[in-house]
């Protein structure tokens, strides 16, 4: 009976690295951890009218559809806030890809949730609950000839970081480079990785490869651990170059913590500041400044205005890139190459 209604169950993106094959059962005596796969019942269609599955696709909901999600907190200004559900009451469907959890405030632009209803927590063979932490990928040494390593951050969600970070790949692959994207904390989402590998990226992975549907609320020393293991991982592979994103802003709980942390700071060679308006611009690349991380140029969506962007430069002292700077070497490496001392 399992089998068929596993089978016939929606798959998300955030449980993409769990084979089919290890779902065996299903149990109900069991308190919900960040990360187990749970099979749910959808029973009232808000915000979320499709769920992306594994393989990009968006699939349309309906009421009554199972699906396969996994449990996890969600932090995201413009939709939803949300918290691990202590039990298997009845919660929602928070973001697309994927992630069970119980909506405490949501944007008013938005809809309220999408309901679901937990069926069970999906078992393996051995009956313990499938959680992704056992999905992960390998542990590597850090690599005897570290790649160049450049941070994208932002003011806040949609300031533009992946665009960024997306064009910045696709320009350095121009430049015939060798290149690695990670995004390495946010909600398991899978648009954010394809737009990188449209643009080129040899490598693509977040944070769901280190077993986490969403990085919010995680132990923030599994957070710095997990962006390592990824950077080894990524730099065993004899990349030229890694672009890491962080999520949200400067602020967000976990993105706070990694640009704090001494060790993440010696990985980065230069960072790239997204804003959407001249202040923020200003503040931000004040911020990272403060920290010791010498910002190489200032882009996102202030980049779309000329008026914002000469607001912003004069300001500031660094030049705002748009799109078309973003994918022209001869623009970028010297920007990127003049960063590459860090001063103490």
């Amino acid at each position: 009976m399992n089998g068929s209604i596993f089978a016939g169950a929606k798959r998300a993106f955030s449980t993409r690295n769990v084979p089919a094959s290890d779902f065996a059962g299903l149990t109900t005596d069991a308190q919900p951890k960040a990360g187990d796969l749970v099979l749910a019942r959808v029973t009232e269609i808000g915000h979320h009218t499709k769920i992306e599955r594994p393989d990009g696709r968006k699939a349309k909901m309906f009421l009554g559809d199972l699906i396969i999600v996994a449990y996890g907190n969600r932090y995201a200004p413009d939709q939803f806030e949300s918290e691990l559900p202590e039990d298997l009451s009845p919660c929602h469907l928070v973001a697309a890809g994927g992630i069970a959890s119980r909506a405490l405030a949501w944007h008013d632009r938005i809809l309220k949730p999408t309901s679901i209803e937990p069926v069970g927590m999906i078992t393996n063979q051995e009956g313990e609950v499938i959680n992704l932490r056992h999905y992960q990928v390998e542990d590597k040494p850090a690599a005897f000839k570290r790649p160049n390593i450049y941070l994208v951050a932002g003011t806040a969600m949609n300031a533009g970081k992946t665009t960024t970070a997306a064009f910045l790949i696709n320009g350095l692959k121009a430049a015939g480079q060798c290149v690695a994207a990670l995004k390495v904390t946010g909600t398991g989402a899978g648009g954010d990785l394809w737009l990188m590998q449209d643009a080129g990226a040899d490598f693509a992975l977040d944070f769901t490869d280190a077993g986490m549907a969403t990085s919010y609320l995680e132990d923030i020393d599994y957070v710095k651990q997990s962006t390592r293991k990824l950077v080894n991982f990524v730099a065993s592979q004899g990349v030229d170059s890694i672009v890491i994103e962080v999520a949200d802003g400067l602020l967000q709980r976990e993105t706070h913590a990694l640009l704090i942390d001494e060790d993440f700071n010696k990985m980065v060679d230069c960072a790239i500041f997204t804003a959407r308006d001249a202040m923020s611009a200003i503040e931000g690349v004040r911020w990272l400044g403060q920290h010791h991380y010498p910002v190489a140029f200032v882009g996102g969506v202030i980049s779309r205005s000329p008026l914002a962007r000469r607001e912003a430069e004069s300001a500031i002292g660094l030049p705002i890139y748009g799109l078309e700077q973003l994918v022209d070497p001869e623009m970028i490496l010297p920007a990127l190459g003049m960063q590459l001392s860090k001063s103490a």
